[in-house]
């Protein structure tokens, strides 16, 4: 199991119900990689995109994510690989049935099962089976094509960029917009490029990847959207809103 380590830094308790808060503090990428860092314990059963054996079975873990918990997605990756096989050519020749069976447990299996389908059969005509070309091109090239395929976003493609390539790229999904948002990195309207674009220049571009896991895992430990444990939150002393948080809980 993954958690949070540590008591909440940034103010003291009097009593029973009452805090006092000290003054908010600027915080940077650097200091957050720190913080987090001793804070959490990352496991990787918990991301699946990190136990993909293949850039193509990275790509279906992403689709069948979507709309489900990364324990569903990674339960659904392992029964799909005993039943089927994940690689384009097992599943362009499963049968539609044989498929949404295999992916049942993820939910929206009618949905996703076409659009695996037509992923696989996309691959193997264009891409010979190999989905890993796309990589050798310069990053935005890449990005564009991968966005070009079935059941593929923005984030989708920034995941299969920075785990699989290793590239400069920075997936957002709800916890990190969240927890970026909370700690002013982003702002409330802020689209998903310009989010992106704003925590590429916060945290240093050797630490994408670390930060992405440690924005999560904190959104879904401690920042979470109902009722936030801000009084464990190691980042409390830079973050207003887990101060004003805990005035009105007091």
């Amino acid at each position: 199991m993954l958690g949070i380590k540590g008591l909440s830094r940034g103010f003291e308790t009097l009593k029973p119900g009452e805090v006092v808060l000290k003054t908010l503090r600027k915080i940077d990428g650097e200091t957050i990689l720190r913080k987090l860092g001793e804070a959490v314990r990352l496991d990787e059963e918990s991301f699946p995109s990190l136990t993909s054996r293949s850039v193509f079975e990275m790509l279906v873990a992403t689709v069948l994510s979507q709309n489900t918990s990364d324990r569903n997605t990674a339960r659904t990756v392992r029964r799909l690989r005993e039943k089927i096989g994940i690689t384009p050519e097992s599943i362009s020749k499963a049968g539609l049935r044989e498929l949404k069976t295999a992916i049942r447990s993820s939910g929206l299996y009618n949905v996703k099962a076409r659009v695996l389908k037509k992923l696989a059969r996309i691959v193997v005509e264009n891409y010979g089976g190999n989905i890993e070309k796309i990589l050798e091109k310069p990053v935005d090239e890449a990005r564009r094509e991968l966005m070009s395929l079935p059941g593929v976003g923005p984030k989708t493609a920034d995941v299969i960029l920075l785990f699989a390539g290793g590239k400069h790229a920075f997936p957002i999904d709800t916890h990190i917009f969240r927890v970026g948002r909370r700690l002013g990195l982003i702002g409330l309207r802020d689209s998903y490029d310009d989010a992106r674009r704003k925590l590429m220049k916060a945290f240093p571009a050797d630490s994408y990847l670390k930060a992405h896991l440690l924005l999560i895992e904190h959104g879904r430990r401690v920042c979470k959207a109902r009722r936030p444990l801000c009084s464990n939150c190691v980042l409390l002393e830079y973050c207003s809103f887990g101060q004003d948080f805990l005035k009105r809980e007091a």
